[in-house]
């Protein structure tokens, strides 16, 4: 897919929470749970595309170190709470971004906001930005408190049909999940919110 492809794709309208709920329908809907008045706290990640060396359209993910909190370990876009100091959401994920793996996502082209994402067990409603690298060589600087590892995913290789599997997940000795939806590519695993962003994403590139 072209730069000029993409630009065609993202200028329609967004699948939206269809997209979200198709992957993880046991999950609910964002909006509706919003609308149920739980108090939330606003976050933002940036979805960084790029054609690799391959000319393979690629992104960008962490895996997060592991600490005593929600989503340790997890496979995630550099990303973050909204700070005092952020102007809007987008400010904070261009400042998460660089914090977190050391990449400047203001030099790159913003192609487009996706849509909202409710995180129950957090309480953060995640607004992901896409950004357009012109460039497939990256100096990446990791956060040695937040990130274990940076990985470049092949999109096209992780949207194939035999990369969407069903596990079981025990995330504590009181909390079990069956059959959880995820997104795999060799040794990643991929589920939860940055599943469900990248299912919108999908369903925009398709």
């Amino acid at each position: 897919m072209t730069h000029e492809e993409l630009l065609e794709k993202f200028s329609q309208e967004l699948p939206g929470e269809k997209s979200h709920l198709a992957f993880m329908p046991f999950r609910g809907s964002s909006l509706e749970q919003l609308k149920s008045g739980i108090s939330y706290r606003d976050a933002a990640v940036a979805i960084i595309l790029f054609h690799n060396a391959k000319n393979e359209l690629s992104t960008i993910v962490t895996k997060r170190q592991n600490y005593d909190g929600s989503h340790s370990g997890q496979i995630s876009f550099p990303g973050g709470k909204k700070e005092v100091s952020d102007r809007n959401l987008l400010e904070t994920a261009i400042r998460e971004c660089y914090e977190e793996i050391g990449i400047d996502a203001s030099s790159f082209e913003l192609l487009k906001e996706l849509t909202p994402l409710f995180v129950p067990v957090s309480k953060f409603l995640i607004t992901p930005y896409i950004f357009y690298a012109h460039t497939h060589s990256f100096d990446y600087v990791a956060s040695e408190r937040e990130v274990a590892h940076i990985y470049e995913l092949d999109l096209i290789n992780l949207y194939k049909p035999e990369s969407i599997v069903a596990i079981d997940l025990e995330l504590s000795s009181d909390f079990k999940m069956k059959r959880v939806p995820h997104f795999q590519q060799g040794e990643i695993l991929i589920w939860g919110a940055t599943a469900l962003i990248l299912n919108e994403l999908k369903d925009i590139l398709n």
